[in-house]
């Protein structure tokens, strides 16, 4: 089994969005009982709520359902229990690299410099903006998590 926690900063937007899509897609591969999956905030602002309800609402347009998943804030036992922590932007992976222990260093990375090629490392914040903030949200989601996948496959079998 392997262990992936995505991270953001509220964990109500961006995280929530590449778990329910990484969720649907390992799904799809037929590999979700291969990868266990969770997503997390390095601020704890929005515990136990709901992901954003712009996110529910572009994600469930393309087939993904947000709506059980909770928000929660990073927790130490996080950098033990994760095989890979795959956070949203470079702000996030500075805020957990700032509280990673020494041997859980290596754990961490941006979701998109799974994607080759990357035009672009970071997801960004949708919070503040417009419906196609969103959009965009899952096209990169969807990306780093086809990417994901395609390297799970390669070294997994």
């Amino acid at each position: 089994m392997t262990r992936v926690l995505l991270v953001c900063l509220g964990n109500i937007c961006r995280s929530p969005t590449a778990e329910g899509v990484l969720r649907a897609r390992l799904a799809q591969a037929g590999l979700e009982h291969r990868v266990e999956l969770d997503s997390a905030g390095t601020a704890g602002w929005h515990q136990g709520k709901s992901p954003d309800s712009r996110s529910q609402a572009a994600a469930a347009r393309r087939g993904y359902d947000l709506s059980p998943l909770r928000a929660r804030q990073v927790i130490a036992a996080d950098f033990d229990h994760y095989d890979h922590i795959y956070a949203m932007d470079a702000n996030n992976l500075a805020d957990l690299r700032a509280i990673c222990p020494a041997h859980a260093e290596g754990k961490l990375s941006l979701f998109l410099a799974l994607i080759p090629g990357a035009d672009c490392l970071e997801v960004p914040d949708p919070y503040y903006g417009g419906g196609e903030g969103f959009e965009r949200v899952l096209d990169l989601c969807e990306q780093a998590s086809d990417a994901f996948i395609a390297g799970f496959q390669r070294r997994h079998g």
